[in-house]
């Protein structure tokens, strides 16, 4: 984020420098409308509702008109007939009011869920290379704040600047048509409001843009904060993270506070300068009436409506500004949409329809992170796992491991090489279609807010309530599950943190149990969990293995003395391969030497 405030600054080297709307930002803000298209109807009646409102309150200066009409002896009706019929104006008028109210609410409350929506599923549905350089609350902002501000749009801002332009258009019209010499001395103040607006405006854009920006990263604070709980007690950070926040909370209202002051004072001057019109017009109506060119009840109509006008314009203005405000949101939300998604909603929703054998093969595998182009972290990684086969990746940390099995997850692409899932490359498969044969389970399990059903039924919504109690009960979980008062429905909260590290690790396991995968991904399952522990999650483990490709990453060795085949990874290549057995006999051996140390570090415990 301070990398974003630098480089606004320094496109003119100020602070309160700013760009015009562009079209380009235009363009955004207006594909906001496709999303009114499904409840057109709706909108199209709204704007009849609006139009028959602001004509209705266009009437009223004409009709107290007819009034001073009446005291001058100039009109046929009495002054009783035209308040009946004002009267009848005015409860039309609240009722279209109301009707446009409701309309245009209904419509953007919809259409804004429906943006909601997609900016999630775009979200969602993006590659983790992306994700991993968006901070959680920047992203969370774009769901939740960007998108309140184009809300605004919908249900305000199309309504007041149709209202105000429809008050400018017609209210001009009719005094024209009244006194076009009072009309030109009227509208030679013009010139000035406008330029004014264009001042005014250039300045409230930017820092109202930036003051959006400095609000999402206080937010990101409170949700790293948040999510980090437990350390920043551990630590005794309260404080800190305290003044992090009310830093940040501080550039906001600074910003907030200079955009006040410019929107303040274009306010301002707006106010003096309609004023001061009507106050100019009075004084050259006067004249007219005086001279004969004009009557007293013109005069009047006249600077009714020209209040009218001027507070359109001055409406106008702080429309403007929240236009502009609403250009700097749809171009966040928008340039979000415009990502590439790595999958589609309707592909991670389909079954598989090619459920693989298992058969993996690695072929000369090379790899470094996007962010870290110039760090290879693979360098010709090759192996072969036949289907149902167990293997371990065991070495030291960094030396890459998880990135062997983030790759066969497509979570990145590889460089060179190749991965092959049943003699057939991992490109050649949809994305979703490969994930749904391969399941894991992690060393720190996250549980989602919601049931211990629910987290099982994760695996596979579709299960019926029977597959997901046998998927409990081979995870050896049932007995836990089944102390709870709530059993099934126990709610296990954001993260799982009701549960021990145990616990969480065979509702895991049964989560995988329940997706039914052909190939298993055990990441340092048992690593973080206690020796009772880490014995049931293993026979839990033992179960799941059964009949499936795995592939175990551990740095407890003991854990994988059964498995088919032992590859160790040094510095992104294979250093060694073979069993337990072959590899614990290797004189100066790298395996040999992991077991050593943990044997000694056992002891020392």
């Amino acid at each position: 984020m301070a990398k974003r405030r630098m480089s606004d600054e320094g496109e003119s080297g100020s602070p309160f420098a700013v760009k015009k709307i562009s079209w380009e930002g235009l363009k955004k803000t207006f594909a906001l409308f496709r999303y009114i298209l499904p409840y057109k109807w709706l909108f199209i009646v709204g704007m009849i509702f609006l139009t028959l409102s602001t004509f209705t309150s266009l009437a009223f200066p004409k009709l107290i008109g007819s009034i001073v009409e009446v005291i001058e002896g100039k009109s046929k009706y009495t002054i009783n007939q035209i308040t009946v019929f004002l009267v009848f104006v005015l409860v039309f008028q609240a009722v279209f009011s109301f009707l446009r109210i409701f309309l245009f609410t209904r419509v953007s409350e919809r259409a804004m869920a429906d943006l909601r929506r997609d900016t999630y599923a775009k979200i969602i549905t993006l590659p983790l290379g992306f994700l991993e350089q968006r901070r959680v609350g920047e992203l969370t902002s774009r769901v939740t704040s960007d998108v309140s501000q184009l809300e605004g749009v919908l249900s305000f801002t199309i309504a007041e600047f149709f209202r105000q332009v429809a008050t400018l258009v017609v209210g001009i019209a009719i005094i024209s048509y009244t006194s076009w010499k009072l009309t030109l001395f009227m509208m030679g103040t013009f010139p000035i409001l406008v330029v004014a607006a264009m001042f005014f405006g250039r300045y409230i854009r930017r820092l109202s843009k930036k003051a959006q920006d400095e609000l999402a990263a206080a937010n990101v604070i409170v949700e790293e904060t948040l999510q980090s709980v437990n350390v920043v007690k551990a630590f005794t950070n309260e404080h800190l993270e305290v003044n992090r926040y009310q830093t940040a909370l501080g550039r906001v209202v600074k910003l907030a506070l200079h955009a006040a002051t410019y929107r303040g004072g274009f306010v301002s001057f707006i106010i003096f300068a309609i004023f001061g019109g009507i106050v100019g017009v009075i004084w050259f109506g006067a004249g007219l009436v005086q001279s004969g060119d004009m009557n007293l009840s013109d005069l009047f109509t006249f600077i009714l409506y020209t209040t009218f006008i001027g507070a359109s314009i001055g409406g106008l203005g702080d429309l403007y500004a929240q236009i502009n405000k609403t250009v700097g949101a749809s171009e966040r939300i928008f340039e979000l949409l415009a990502e590439t998604s790595e999958v589609s909603i309707q592909e991670s929703a389909t079954p598989s329809v090619s459920p693989v054998r298992g058969d993996i093969t690695y072929k000369n595998v090379q790899f470094a992170y996007p962010s870290r182009a110039d760090l290879p972290v693979l360098k010709g990684i090759s192996f072969h796992v036949n289907a149902g086969e167990k293997i371990a990746l065991v070495g030291y940390s960094g030396a890459g491991k998880s990135t062997i099995i983030q790759l066969l997850m497509r979570y990145y692409n590889n460089q060179s090489g190749d991965i092959l899932v049943d003699g057939k490359s991992i490109s050649e498969y949809g994305i979703s279609e490969l994930r749904k044969n391969i399941a894991i389970v992690p060393q720190e399990v996250m549980l989602f807010g919601g049931t211990i059903y629910e987290n099982i039924a994760y695996g596979r919504p579709s299960a019926t309530k029977e597959e997901i109690h046998e998927a409990a009960r081979k995870a050896y979980a049932t007995e836990f599950i089944e102390s709870f008062p709530e059993r099934f429905e126990t709610i296990v909260g954001e993260r799982g943190v009701k549960l021990s590290g145990g616990q969480r690790q065979r509702i895991a396991i049964a989560r995988a149990i329940l997706k039914d995968p052909k190939i298993l991904i055990l990441d340092e399952a048992t690593s973080s969990l206690d020796a009772e522990s880490e014995k049931l999650v293993q026979i839990a483990l033992n179960e799941l293995m059964q009949n499936r490709t795995t592939i175990v990453i551990a740095h407890r060795l003991a854990t994988i003395r059964k498995v088919d085949s032992i590859y160790v990874i040094k510095d992104g290549k294979i250093a060694e391969s073979g069993s337990h057995q072959e590899l614990s006999l290797l004189d100066n051996g790298l395996y040999a030497s992991l077991i050593k140390l943990q044997f000694e570090t056992a002891e020392a415990h």
